[in-house]
């Protein structure tokens, strides 16, 4: 996919906003980079199920955009699996932003992963959103089970993330950042039927 002067929607959490890095993120790096404009919808602490106003599904379903929408990257907010939220409180939650934005702005769409940490939750919402991509046709961009992503020596690791969890500025700049500008110019089958 061509990214240049494409408007891209973000919603997240704390990665998403950056929370480690002063509330720059790899969304900021990519309009640079790239010459998107991009609507960031990311707020800290947040999840995917609708439990609560602040939620991804209550915040996408509130958000007013005119502009015409060519891209939506959702992340696979890693505060659902700390949290302990329910697989299918989850999955109604995944669908439902699907739907919604197939609906709304008829744009392809992308999940992507945080890079990993010991959770045997999140690899379960892993699994969970591959098999909502085949019925459902997005694309996941999957930094988790990335070889790349976690064949790095500690020295690395330890400038590229704040803890487990949240990237730091370095982090988003040289490890997160080209990985999104790889995954997101050879997007081609992910558009929403």
């Amino acid at each position: 996919m061509e990214l240049k002067n494409k408007t891209v929607l973000f919603l997240g959490s704390s990665v998403t906003y950056g929370s480690a890095s002063g509330g720059v993120s790899f969304v900021e790096m990519l309009r640079d980079a790239c010459g998107i404009a991009c609507i960031k919808e990311a707020v800290s602490g947040t999840t995917l199920a609708d439990i609560n106003e602040r939620s991804y599904l209550s915040r996408l379903k509130a958000l007013d955009i005119d502009a015409k929408v060519d891209l939506f990257v959702c992340q696979l907010s890693t505060n659902d699996a700390t949290k302990g939220i329910e697989e299918s409180k989850i999955e109604a939650a995944l669908r439902e932003i699907v739907e919604l934005v197939q609906k709304r702005f008829g744009c392809p769409i992308v999940f992507y992963t945080g890079t990993y940490f010991a959770s045997e939750a999140y690899e379960k919402m892993i699994a969970l959103l591959y098999d909502l991509q085949r019925e459902y046709g997005f694309a996941v961009l999957d930094l988790f089970h990335d070889a790349e992503m976690t064949d790095i020596d500690a020295e690395r690791y330890r400038a590229y993330m704040k803890d487990p969890i949240h990237p730091t500025l370095l982090g988003y700049r040289e490890w997160w950042v080209p990985k999104f500008i790889a995954f997101l110019s050879h997007l081609e089958s992910a558009r929403a039927e």
